[in-house]
């Protein structure tokens, strides 16, 4: 079992163990995902670089912990839509890579259709 497939386990267990599974429908599921990106959004919001280095060095745990709670989620729905996330990682950055060709894409942050 790779190091993924434990966490997810572990995930499910901890659902299981306090019945939230009945609450986990792809909705509601996605909408939280986007409720906690937005908590990890509200630490770099009104700073500039500096203030933004100063304020990850200072809340370094709690912004782990919002990034967590984003990879929970994400766990969570892609089990309840049956999307195996290692694969589909996978299969979207080697997508990724012929939309952004090595050779057209280096140094710059153009969207392929503009290269």
């Amino acid at each position: 079992m790779t190091e993924f497939e434990k966490m997810a386990k572990r995930l499910q267990q901890f659902v299981e163990a306090r019945d939230w599974d009945k609450f986990h429908n792809p909705k509601d599921l996605s909408m939280q995902l986007t409720l906690e990106a937005t908590e990890v959004m509200e630490h770099f919001l009104w700073k500039n670089d500096a203030e933004m280095a100063a304020h990850c060095a200072t809340h370094q745990e709690d912004i782990a912990d919002e990034l967590a709670d984003v990879l929970n989620n994400l766990i969570l729905l892609a089990d309840k839509l049956k999307i195996d996330l290692v694969k589909a990682h996978e299969r979207k950055l080697a997508k990724n890579e012929i939309k952004y060709p090595v050779e057209k894409s280096r140094g710059h942050a153009k969207k392929y259709t503009e290269l």
